[in-house]
């Protein structure tokens, strides 16, 4: 019988030795790509409006990530279009890290259950690499109003069934769909009201053509400090640090658990190399933990948010089926 054997004693560690600096070879252009970056101004784009608490943060970022890389980082507004406006122009824009984007929760999870065709791929378009803050939502009410809590709120509701009216900027944004929700569990019926820009509907609330609308400390919050509003509740797990008077939902009779929060991210293009993706992250980590940065989070209200990018992505999916149940019961959608 003749056996067949092959020795490999001998060859095997100059074969590994070539392995490994073949693969070394291969992740140099990557690296040395990844130390380079950024080799020309960086541009962040928004859908938001200049001035407002997302924009406001962005751009904070944007000042620690020019000083950081010694470029620009500017940041463009494309307000408008349920944020297609900015989406189409990053599509359009480089596709080399050069050019990110700044999207909300909305954009990435809820927009794919609104609409039947959307002019954008989640998945396909978009490298989440990490969200900026999230940010919990109030129950706003005008400052003269007659109630005094959540449950006082919900009370009235069930006395005059579709007879209360709430607000938001648009359909399947976080305050519209966190509204619907509190139908739901409250067992109420109430109507939604549409306003074409944040500072009408929270006029509106202060005027009283509105009952409630959720709103952050940012949007809602220079009604409140100039006294024409007041925060009945913190749609919250716990009471927000800044505002330590106001209870929880729970705590103001309201459903136990009750929670409407929103955050916004940076993406990058999809296919960028690790290494880049891996150091744009890193930067805008070491921005968002500056002292500045995070008085700046404490006085609007914003919390950080630090999954690693695995876990980002898992969240975004589970925020997705989530936001999916909620449209579906408040028949929502924007086709």
């Amino acid at each position: 019988m003749t056996h067949l054997r092959i020795e490999m004693n001998s060859s095997t560690p100059v074969l590994r030795r070539s392995a490994l600096l073949l693969t070394a070879a291969m992740m140099l252009p990557t690296l040395a790509h990844a130390q380079e970056f950024p080799t020309k101004p960086v541009r962040i784009i928004t859908p938001f409006p200049v001035g407002s608490g997302p924009e406001g943060v962005v751009r904070l970022v944007a000042e620690k990530l020019s000083r950081a890389w010694g470029q620009p980082v500017v940041v463009e507004n494309k307000p408008g279009g349920n944020g297609f406006i900015a989406i189409d122009t990053f599509k359009r824009g480089a596709t080399d890290g050069h050019d990110l984007i700044q999207l909300d929760n909305v954009h990435l999870s809820a927009y794919p259950h609104l609409f039947k065709k959307l002019p954008y791929n989640p998945q396909k378009d978009f490298e989440p690499l990490l969200p900026l803050f999230k940010a919990y939502f109030f129950f706003t009410v005008a400052a003269d109003s007659k109630y005094k809590n959540v449950a006082e709120l919900i009370a009235d509701a069930k006395a005059k069934p579709g007879k209360l009216n709430y607000g938001s900027w648009s359909v399947g944004n976080p305050v519209h769909l966190g509204s619907a929700l509190f139908d739901t569990v409250a067992g109420i019926e109430t109507q939604h009201i549409v306003y074409k820009e944040t500072s009408q509907l929270y006029t509106g609330v202060a005027t009283g053509e509105l009952t409630y609308a959720l709103g952050t400390s940012a949007t809602a919050g220079p009604l409140y400090r100039a006294g024409k509003l007041k925060f009945l509740a913190a749609a919250a797990p716990r009471r927000i640090p800044a505002f330590k008077d106001v209870p929880t939902v729970a705590e103001a009779g309201g459903p136990a658990g009750f929670e409407v929060s929103g955050w916004t991210a940076i993406a990058a293009p999809k296919g960028l190399p690790k290494a880049v993706t891996d150091k744009i992250q890193r930067d805008i980590e070491k921005a968002l933990a500056e002292p500045d940065v995070r008085e700046k989070f404490l006085s609007f209200g914003y919390e950080t948010f630090t999954p690693t990018r695995d876990q980002f992505n898992q969240y975004i999916q589970s925020e997705s089926v989530r936001l999916a149940g909620i449209i579906k019961k408040a028949n929502a959608s924007l086709d």
